[in-house]
């Protein structure tokens, strides 16, 4: 089952709502019942909401419109409950271009609630904020009054909302990387043990904010670690070298007896020794379901997958595979192919090279 559904394509980018958001509307409509008994109600509290999360979306398009000029792309943005995620490819290199695209988010919640101020003071509609609930009063009020909130509550300093990426970007500008994100996702821990204890003794929502704020934090420190490690390793050192091929003309019955005959899963496809496709273990499956295995690899194989030199770097091989959605992608040189390279292999490489320093540095004591 998916749990998203696909809302339009604008500026480029696929927007997604989740299943779960389908709770949220649910529930305010079911609160606004109780409360009033009027269907009337029920769609001015719905409404409300989903003009909400539009300024939420628009926060979203800030951020990865602002990522674009630097040559970031975006995945896709995807709506939840608790907000919204533009998922971008990478963040930017220079901490500069971070924090620009982290502020880009709240600046349009800002320019939003400007707008909207200004319409309200023109037409002399503006009441006072003592006569405003979550659920009644001016509606552009009550919409300006959240997406101030909006701003403040996203520059809180934790990962992974916006504030912690300004952070991290300030500290960036004056120290390593990796310490910088060391410092901001320890801040980042901190807000979430203060939202926790806080949420214990009054709002139960805090407790999930606060595990949300945590996890976020530690993903992004990670991350960034990992990173760090990679810098500098051809993917020559870590890929694998001892694989099968398939040719487009091959039936399905083929990659069966490879995949149980050993532990590759994915295979690289060759027409005359040049790599035309690979073919995962999940497309595999699928057509096996759908087509049995007498049709050839050509239908099932994807064509033309990215290239990587066994030159370059592992960083940029794992982003590769990230970006396009193939687990295992063939490693080339000269325009021959010498080996292919996955997340898997990577780790292991990874942990093998931290081993062998952990054994040396033993020996050394």
């Amino acid at each position: 089952m998916k749990w998203q559904w696909k809302l339009g394509k604008f500026a480029g980018i696929d927007v997604y709502i989740h299943a779960t958001f389908l709770l949220l509307i649910g529930w305010v409509g079911f609160s606004h019942w109780i409360e009033h008994e009027n269907w009337l109600e029920v769609f001015k509290g719905i409404g409300f909401i989903l003009a909400l999360f539009g300024s939420v979306i628009l926060h979203e398009y800030g951020h990865a419109l602002t990522a674009r000029k630097y040559g970031v792309k975006t995945r896709d943005i995807t709506i939840y409950p608790i907000g919204g995620v533009a998922r971008l490819e990478r963040m930017p290199d220079k901490p500069i271009e971070e924090l620009w695209v982290a502020l880009m988010g709240p600046a349009v919640n800002v320019v939003i609630a400007g707008a909207l101020f200004a319409y309200l003071f023109l037409t002399s509609s503006l009441v006072p904020l003592t006569e405003l609930t979550i659920a009644s009063g001016s509606f552009l009020e009550r919409l300006m009054t959240v997406n101030l909130s909006l701003v403040l509550f996203n520059l809180i300093p934790a990962f992974p909302m916006d504030g912690g990426r300004v952070l991290r970007a300030l500290l960036a500008m004056r120290m390593d990387y990796v310490k910088a994100t060391q410092i901001a996702a320890a801040v980042g821990q901190g807000m979430a043990l203060l939202f926790g204890f806080v949420g214990l003794f009054s709002n139960p929502f805090l407790l999930f904010i606060a595990f949300f704020v945590w996890i976020g934090a530690s993903q992004e420190a990670s991350m960034v670690q990992v990173k760090n490690a990679l810098s500098g390793i051809p993917v020559g050192r870590a890929m694998l070298t001892d694989y099968k091929s398939l040719s487009p003309r091959d039936p399905l019955s083929q990659m069966s007896q490879l995949i149980l005959a050993g532990s590759q899963h994915d295979f690289p496809v060759l027409d005359n020794d040049r790599v035309v496709g690979v073919v995962t273990r999940d497309d595999f499956l699928a057509a096996l379901t759908q087509h049995g295995q007498n049709i050839a690899i050509s239908a099932v194989m994807r064509s033309n997958p990215p290239a990587v030199d066994s030159y370059e770097m592992v960083e940029n091989a794992l982003m590769r595979i990230q970006e396009s959605g193939i687990p295992a992608l063939p490693v080339t040189h000269s325009g021959q192919l010498v080996g292919i390279v996955t997340a898997e292999n990577i780790t292991e490489y990874l942990m093998i090279r931290s081993a062998l320093k952990a054994s040396r540095m033993m020996v050394s004591v």
